[in-house]
């Protein structure tokens, strides 16, 4: 649309929020529209001597200001409802506008994909003069229009016997059925059918927490409630904290739904992605289901918002804006009037505080959960304890979790005891050998396995720790059958779970997503390695972490078959172990939603995290002194921390007991040292909820 079309006899005033990084710029600003722009539109604008995309999030009749037109209207727009959202987030996790938005907007890098398409106009006359190959191609339609008949109906088309026209393809993300499915719903255990009828029960925009052990049916809960909503006319979201655990519940939804299902992932192609967020924006399709950035699918009209394994860390973003998914469930909920419904076998404290919960003590095939048995790793000299290792060569099939991906933790060289390390982090390189490489996990920074010592050169180098690359070879060597690995290395997650199921016997190595959602019933061993690693982390939720990373561990045992659990630790009396082993999630929740009243923790208080990077030491200290100065008696600090990608970095921490003033506060802390030049060549980073 034209720069000369776009403007109305009487023009209107669009607030557009111009999509660019700077955070230290303040919008929205005034441009003259018709009455074919209004609240989502996305629009292309001058500014600033260049032009960008913007969205208007207002309208009004007049402005102070002599105003610029549009020069396009994109095709795209978004629902308001989702701008709101936008806007609410970039408050709440003190972020920008345009950050929010950007989240909200159609995915970039993709528009639709046409093809030519012929059908028959009018059958020919009797006396129709036409060659064989012409009469073949009529014999063919209705039929795809390229290639080398595409001159010859063309042609046709200019008799009047064929109609071309361009329809919209849609390319339907690859998919890869994993774990069991059915079309119909099967019969409900009484646990089961007393939370449906609690659900159905409860007023609109409620907020629920179905906590139920693993195995106990919360997913054919989740498919009952949202055929409930769909019947209504509503749409549904399902949010899942993993890429990898989408083809298992697609399936599930799928099955059931057919192809009024979605999936919205980053891992699709941007085309895929593309029309899978055309079929949701349309209403053509009215489930979607995904990962956390799912939260922001384009459904209107929404009824039921599903948050899956809602314990999991992944909902959290780690990059501006630092948003966690299963908040901005809540707000998107409670702002469409929709039930929310999330689901754990071991929820947060923060969920339990806040939701109101409904149980499913008992697994659907009425068997009890696997015996767990800590494994004392104080005297070992191996990675697996010869128990753990008798108990692999038994087993029919196996999960073995290990929380480290790669090869080996750390090279150090034997004679002069150089470490590499990342050029860019503080930190260590991990050894790849499959890629033959040394990998920063922060940064990503790559680089050869060395053959001598930079330092010294030595060729005497060691190889230390164990990580998935490393033990899947050594089982690979011992346990005489296939050994699958699953981590963020792993090129096909789905192919790989769709093999593991399929194989009579297997073993499945990998870090913590093979603990998370998977249904396999034949399983009939669990291993944790070095479970008590993530106990030595400086985190107030290490404990609550460990708990819930053995309990969906065990889990994934006994299903539809006798199974056991073994779990290694050198901490073999850690509260969390020894309640995980015994199955006791009230138990643990009771005791640590206490530590955290006593200590002042979420969900009793706010925690807010300030990072300040710059190029040097100085610089970074300098910024956070600033902030800490403005926030007064409830922030810590400033702390330095490792260099990350090149850049010093110094941390203020705020624990507060009311939220939005904290948040207000940081804001404006945040912003004044952003706009003031003396901080140069300054990264500010704020974490609201940090993880």
């Amino acid at each position: 649309m034209g720069l000369d079309t776009i403007v109305s006899e009487v023009p209107r005033v669009a607030l557009v929020e111009p999509l660019t990084t700077a955070r230290a710029l303040r919008g929205p600003f005034d441009y003259a529209v018709d009455d074919t722009v209004g609240v989502g539109s996305v629009l292309r604008v001058p500014f600033g001597g260049r032009v960008i995309d913007g969205v208007v999030t207002g309208l009004t009749d007049a402005s102070d200001h002599e105003l610029a037109a549009p020069i396009e209207v994109r095709p795209d727009d978004i629902p308001p409802e989702l701008v709101d959202l936008a806007l609410w987030l970039a408050e709440e996790y003190c972020s920008t506008p345009a950050r929010g938005l950007g989240l909200v907007t159609a995915p970039g890098g993709a528009r639709a994909k046409t093809e030519l398409h012929a059908t028959a106009a009018r059958p020919p006359l009797p006396d129709e003069r036409l060659t064989d190959g012409q009469r073949e191609l009529l014999a063919s339609l209705p039929c795809r229009a390229s290639g080398p008949e595409l001159g010859a109906l063309r042609r046709l088309e200019a008799r009047g016997l064929v109609r071309i026209d361009s329809r919209a393809v849609r390319r339907a993300p690859p998919f890869t059925a994993v774990g069991s499915s059915s079309v119909t719903a099967p019969t409900l255990t009484p646990e089961q059918d007393d939370a449906l009828a609690e659900i159905r029960a409860a007023p609109r925009g409620d907020r629920l927490l179905l906590h139920g052990v693993t195995g106990s049916g919360k997913t054919e809960v989740y498919l009952q409630v949202a055929a409930d909503t769909l019947a209504r006319g509503e749409s549904v979201l399902v949010l899942v904290p993993e890429i990898a655990l989408t083809p298992q519940i697609v399936s599930r939804f799928t099955e059931r739904f057919g192809d009024t299902v979605a999936v919205l992932h980053s891992g699709l192609s941007a085309g895929a992605r593309y029309d899978e967020w055309r079929r949701l924006r349309s209403g053509e399709a009215r489930v979607c289901v995904g990962p956390r950035s799912a939260v922001f699918a384009p459904l209107e009209n929404l009824g039921l918002v599903v948050v899956d394994e809602e314990h999991d860390p992944t909902y959290k973003n780690d990059g501006d804006p630092r948003y966690d998914a299963r908040r901005v469930a809540m707000r998107r909920a409670r702002q469409a009037g929709a039930l929310l419904l999330a689901g754990s076998a071991t929820p947060r404290p923060e969920a339990v505080f806040s939701l109101r919960r409904l149980r499913l003590p008992v697994r659907v095939d009425g068997r009890p959960l696997p015996p767990v048995e800590l494994v004392d790793m104080r005297t070992a000299e191996h990675t697996l304890h010869p128990h753990t290792a008798e108990a692999l060569a038994d087993a029919r099939k196996a999960i073995v979790l290990l929380n480290r991906r790669g090869w080996s933790n750390f090279l150090t060289c034997r004679t002069c005891g150089f470490v590499w390390m990342c050029p860019s982090c503080d930190v260590s390189l991990v050894l790849h050998r499959a890629s033959g490489s040394l990998a920063c996990h922060h940064c990503g920074h790559r680089e050869r396995v060395p053959s001598a010592c930079r330092a010294c050169g030595s060729v005497s180098i060691v190889r230390h720790g164990t990580g998935t690359e490393r033990l899947a070879d050594e089982l690979t060597v011992s346990a005489g059958r296939p050994v699958l690995r699953l981590d963020a290395d792993t090129a096909d997650p789905a192919a790989t779970l769709a093999a593991f199921q399929a194989a009579p016997t297997a073993i499945l190595i990998g870090t913590q997503v093979v603990a998370k959602g998977h249904d396999f019933p034949d399983v009939d061993l669990g291993v944790v390695v070095d479970a008590d690693a993530t106990l030595r982390f400086p985190d107030f939720r290490a404990e609550e972490r460990t708990f819930a990373l053995v309990t969906q561990l065990a889990g994934r045992a006994g299903r539809g078959a006798d199974g056991r659990v073994l779990v290694q630790t050198i901490a073999p009396d850690a509260r969390s172990l020894v309640l995980a082993a015994q199955h006791d999630s009230d138990g643990f929740l009771d005791g640590e939603l206490a530590r955290r009243e006593a200590l002042r923790y979420p969900p009793y208080s706010t925690l807010i995290r300030i990072v300040c990077g710059a190029p040097d030491a100085a610089t970074a200290h300098r910024a956070a002194s600033a902030i800490r100065a403005k926030l007064g008696t409830d922030a810590m600090g400033p702390a330095s921390l490792f260099r990350l990608r090149g850049r010093e970095r110094s941390q203020v921490v705020v624990k507060a007991r009311e939220r939005r003033p904290a948040v207000a506060a940081v804001r404006a802390a945040v912003e004044t040292v952003a706009r003031d030049r003396t901080h140069r060549d300054l990264v500010l980073s704020v974490d609201v909820d940090p993880q």
